[in-house]
């Protein structure tokens, strides 16, 4: 896919080189430092989202979400989402505990990411190639996300939708939909626990935030790699969103490749900017993107790693 996005956009490997040498390095440390509040934010997040009494240290947990933030960057199809809750068993956590964590912080996540990317196509609407298409979307995006902030306020209909429709169509009693029954019946119930204690409204707080961090992470790389000044942070929180959104879809191969540079390829088109600037852009923030996402990954994992053998070692002791 990214071979077809470079031959129909003109993309030559000089212009990729071109990009990459645009970014200084100070750039890049400021890149980099807003990488980590994002992983800061995310970590902590999850950690409010988990019961009182199964949390543990932030410091482990921002460990797990930066392995499990690998995982899930670079395994297709978003398999790698599973691994945080693997993760974070190994911290007394239980499974249900952490499906329930991550599973409110997709569904905050994306009420976000809709809500923001809606207005911002409103904003937008004068100064895109194709203005026609800005209310529609901005409007449909609006509703979604303010569907989904409604779901975030009771994630457990989730897990009832989900039971209602195994007792409808009888597939609860079937040995195998029953286990599923059951499981939902537990998730649900560390949903309900998770809406309680005020968190929700704090969850959707560090969410907001964790996004205004995204979109200023690409819009320090995007005018670093060579777009041109009329692209402000508003611009760039438009043109990056697609990039998310296509990356967000549980159709992307290895880190994303393909899917992530068309996504940033249209965004940045309709606001006027060329194929090939675009393209080239797109594919160097990327690869700053993965850099930086296996720089925290390796560090992660060593820190679990390192803890996993102090706990042994206190154990035999």
């Amino acid at each position: 896919m990214l071979g077809l996005l470079a031959w129909f956009g003109g993309l030559r490997p000089a212009d990729v080189r071109l990009a990459l040498g645009r970014l200084s390095p100070a750039v890049w440390a400021t890149a980099l430092a807003i990488h980590l509040s994002i992983y800061l934010m995310r970590a902590s997040r999850f950690r409010l989202l988990l019961p009182s009494e199964e949390r543990p240290p932030l410091p482990a947990v921002l460990a797990c979400s930066a392995a499990h933030n690998l995982a899930a960057y670079v395994l297709p199809a978003k398999t790698g989402e599973a691994t945080i809750v693997v993760y974070l068993r190994a911290y007394g956590v239980r499974a249900t505990s952490g499906v329930a964590s991550l599973l409110v912080s997709r569904l905050f996540d994306l009420a976000v990411l809709a809500l923001a990317v809606g207005l911002v196509t409103l904003i937008l609407r004068g100064q895109l190639t194709r203005p026609e298409l800005a209310g529609p979307l901005g409007l449909t995006l609006l509703a979604v996300g303010l569907g989904l902030s409604a779901a975030c306020l009771r994630p457990s209909v989730l897990t009832g939708g989900a039971a209602w429709f195994l007792r409808r169509s009888g597939l609860n009693q079937r040995p195998l939909g029953a286990k599923i029954a059951h499981r939902i019946d537990q998730v649900g119930g560390a949903l309900k626990q998770v809406a309680r204690g005020g968190r929700l409204p704090l969850g959707f707080l560090h969410t907001m935030s964790i996004w205004g961090l995204v979109f200023l992470f690409y819009a320090v790389l995007a005018r670093g790699a060579g777009l041109p000044d009329s692209i402000d942070y508003v611009s760039a929180c438009f043109g990056s969103s697609l990039a998310v959104l296509f990356n967000l879809a549980p159709i992307n191969g290895f880190a994303g490749f393909g899917t992530q540079e068309a996504g940033w390829s249209v965004g940045f088109q309709l606001l006027g900017v060329s194929a090939a600037l675009a393209l080239s852009t797109g594919v160097v923030v990327h690869l700053v993107q993965l850099t930086n996402v296996a720089l925290f990954g390796l560090v992660g994992h060593l820190a679990m790693g390192l803890s996993g053998r102090g706990q042994a070692d206190d154990s035999q002791g």
